[in-house]
C-alpha cells in the first residue's frame, strides 16, 4: 500500500515535470510586449489587404464612373431600373425609363453605365 507521503510525492514530481516553470517562476523567460500583440498587428494587416483596400478601390472606381456620366448614357440605379440620362445635374440624373416617362434619381444610386455589347452581371456569372 503506498502511503501517504510516498503518494504526495509522486504528485509533486508529476507537476514538476508537466509545469517546470511552475516551480521555478524566475528560470522562465517572458515573451516582449510587441511579441504579445505581433498576433494582432498582424490581423489587423491581413484585414486592411484583404479587406479595406479592395473596398476603397471599388468605391474609387465608382466614384470615377458617376463623375464619366454623360447625356445619352444609359444607366442601370440600384432599383433595377434601366434608362437613357437625359439631363444633369450636380447631384442628380434625369433619366428616360420609357417613351415620354423620366424619373430623377440621385447620381449615387446609379451602379453601372450600360455600355453596347455589355453582358450585366447575371450573365457574366453563367
Amino acid at each position: 500500500m503506498i502511503s501517504h507521503f510516498n503518494l504526495c510525492a509522486a504528485v509533486a514530481w508529476a507537476v514538476d515535470v508537466v509545469e517546470p516553470a511552475a516551480a521555478a517562476p524566475g528560470n522562465a523567460a517572458q515573451p516582449s510586449t510587441m511579441m504579445a500583440f505581433m498576433p494582432m498587428i498582424l490581423i489587423i494587416v491581413i484585414m486592411y489587404f484583404l479587406m479595406i483596400r479592395p473596398q476603397q478601390k471599388k468605391q474609387k472606381e465608382h466614384q470615377t464612373m458617376l463623375a464619366a456620366i454623360q447625356k445619352g448614357d444609359k444607366v442601370q440605379t440600384s432599383g433595377g431600373l434601366l434608362g437613357t440620362v437625359t439631363a444633369l445635374e450636380p447631384n442628380e440624373l434625369t433619366v428616360e425609363i420609357a417613351p415620354q416617362v423620366r424619373v430623377k434619381v440621385g447620381r449615387g444610386f446609379i451602379t453601372r453605365v450600360v455600355r453596347p455589347g455589355d453582358r450585366s452581371p447575371a450573365e457574366k456569372k453563367s
